[in-house]
């Protein structure tokens, strides 16, 4: 039996002509700036700073292989603290015509903390992607997907186009950066499914259980969402870490993967700001996400702000 596939009908969006679903695949090129924003103690662990590094040192070029014999251009998160330690890889990945993208400076904890703390993590990373790569980064992906209410107008003052750290949708949109700001950025979600680190990491005393799943189950996993996004006609964004999915058995499952994605019939595969002005050019929808306010739980319960849509022109290019 065929069952027919339901798109996300909370985020309506057409593709190009010819295309019925878009696919992104990107990395965040974390090295060590995650385990020393985690504990800044790890620094003193020279197996575990070794484990890291692999990501620039390694997996980096081998996953840049792969691209260019894959024929795609991908989207690199990278923290500037990585580019300030690795600026040859940063400067490998963008001669190669890839995008680099936004990911904190030292992928901080961003929970809770207040707008001007969070601002000096994003200008930080600003000034190092520029002053390591010349990079201009329009895209942003907030450490372990964390943003904060304040966060996307930050974002909006510094110009960028578009984020990629929300979970609540299968296609991209526009969003409000706040209640009463006319200005909007595109939301690019992403999914715990779809991230190499749920399958694969491990490292004693800094994350995983000790269970590393077989390639080949990953790869029939992602292999179905993307036969479903392609199905749905969303959007397939897959996030990998260098420094797991650039080991040899797992890289070579991602090129099948690709491989597999590329061959799905009117599947775009894009770099993230592609599809990112896609949707700015295409989608008049304007949304605010629901918010819920807890005074003082739970003597006077919960408030809550449903999310709303309204009509925006397609933005102008130029």
């Amino acid at each position: 039996m065929t069952f027919e596939a339901f798109p996300d009908s909370a985020h309506p969006i057409t593709w190009p002509e010819g295309k019925q679903a878009a696919a992104s695949f990107t990395f965040d090129v974390d090295a060590e700036s995650c385990t020393i924003a985690h504990d800044p103690k790890s620094t003193s662990r020279m197996s575990l700073m070794t484990h890291q590094s692999y990501g620039p040192k390694v997996a980096v070029p081998r996953l840049l292989q792969i691209l260019q014999r894959q024929d795609i251009r991908a989207t690199f998160f990278i923290p500037g603290f990585t580019a300030e330690c690795y600026p040859d890889t940063v400067r490998r990945i963008v001669d190669a015509g890839h995008e680099v993208a936004h990911h904190g400076y030292l992928h901080e904890p961003m929970q809770g903390i207040d707008a001007e703390t969070e601002a000096r993590y994003i200008d930080r990373g600003l000034e190092a992607l520029a002053k390591m790569a010349g990079v201009e980064p329009v895209g942003y992906r907030a450490p372990w997907w964390e943003l904060n209410w304040h966060s996307p107008a930050l974002l909006a003052d510094r110009g960028f186009l578009y984020d990629s750290s929300l979970l609540d949708g299968d296609a991209p949109y526009r969003f409000s950066v706040a209640p009463g700001d006319s200005r909007d950025i595109v939301e690019i979600p992403v999914d715990w499914a779809l991230d190499d680190w749920e399958q694969y990491a491990f490292y004693p005393g800094v994350t995983g259980s000790g269970v590393i799943e077989s390639p080949a189950k990953v790869l029939e996993m992602w292999t179905l969402e993307a036969e479903a996004h392609h199905a749905q006609g969303s959007c397939f964004v897959l996030t990998n870490h260098p420094f797991i999915s650039g080991r040899p058995s797992k890289a070579v499952a991602l090129e099948r993967l690709i491989e597999r994605v590329k061959g799905m019939d009117g599947m775009w595969v894009a770099t993230m700001e592609e599809i990112a002005e896609h949707t700015r050019r295409t989608v008049q929808e304007v949304h605010t996400h629901a918010r819920i306010q807890v005074p003082s739980f739970p003597d006077t319960g919960a408030k809550f702000t449903p999310s709303v849509v309204r009509e925006s022109r397609p933005a102008v290019a130029g």
